[in-house]
């Protein structure tokens, strides 16, 4: 098969493969998509944690975006990891020079761990100036709580939240709902003229790393193949679950998904 679509992929590696722009990849290339990539920074990380950080030069990004870009036109980009106030300023410049309109933001700021990955002064660089310019903006829970300083216990708390980002300028919001300790996972898209709940029975698994990475990259690809933005989620949390659930269970810590769970191996390939 041809890939579909071309999508650029800014954001952070992940060494253990589970989660960053190598989850963004596989999700790309699985779902019959062609990804390119601008990397944010260089994790040493595993299953466990967090061991290191190294982060790549605003400079160094923008060159990437724009040199890639210039050769091969994106239909999307994804966003994931951007560790700095710098750097997103300088994503935000690169951006208006791609001019693709189909721009997905993963606001990705902990680690499953528990490690921060974006200082405070990026958060509010994010919320002021990098969200009122992408087309959708996925957000956890956790993410939620630091964008809109609210708390979230409970879909109504989600709703909330999502309404507080439509204030902030976002145009589409997908708040997921994996974090609160519920038996059925609820899913909050909103927009100006739509309120979705996606309703999905919770997995019961610690292996879970690099969903949030998967999904946004996930939506990207199905929104960058003509899908409209409310099918390209429900899509995208679909290929999420059904990864989810084939659970791995690699490494000692949160594993990863299983980002080949849509392919079908020809026989002579086996």
């Amino acid at each position: 098969m041809k890939p579909k679509s071309k999508i650029l992929i800014i954001a952070g590696s992940d060494s253990s493969g589970g989660a960053g722009i190598q989850a963004d990849i596989k999700t790309v290339t699985a779902l019959g998509g062609y990804a390119m990539t601008a990397v944010t920074a260089i994790t040493t990380q595993n299953t466990i944690g967090v061991k290191s950080v190294v982060p790549i030069s605003s400079k160094e990004i923008q060159k990437q975006i724009l040199f890639t870009s210039k050769d091969i036109k994106p239909d999307a980009i994804k966003i994931g990891m951007l560790h700095s106030s710098d750097v997103i300023i300088s994503v935000l410049k690169s951006l208006q020079k791609v001019k693709t309109k189909k721009i997905i933001l993963d606001p990705v700021m902990v680690a499953k761990g528990g490690f921060k990955l974006i200082n405070n002064r990026a958060i509010k660089t994010l919320k002021t100036r990098l969200i009122k310019n992408v087309f959708l903006i996925t957000p956890n829970v956790p993410e939620a709580e630091v964008l809109t300083k609210t708390k979230i216990k409970s879909l109504e708390d989600m709703i909330r939240a999502a309404n507080i980002l439509l204030k902030f300028g976002a145009k589409n919001i997908l708040i997921k709902g994996g974090h609160i300790n519920t038996k059925t996972m609820h899913d909050v898209f909103l927009n100006k003229k739509q309120l979705k709940i996606f309703k999905n029975k919770k997995i019961k698994t610690k292996n879970t790393h690099g969903t949030g990475c998967t999904l946004s990259s996930a939506i990207a690809t199905f929104f960058a193949c003509g899908k409209n933005i409310n099918k390209s989620c429900e899509l995208g949390i679909k290929y999420v679950n059904q990864s989810i659930r084939s659970n791995l269970n690699y490494g000692k810590g949160h594993g990863p998904i299983n980002h080949l769970s849509s392919i079908y191996i020809d026989k002579k390939f086996r």
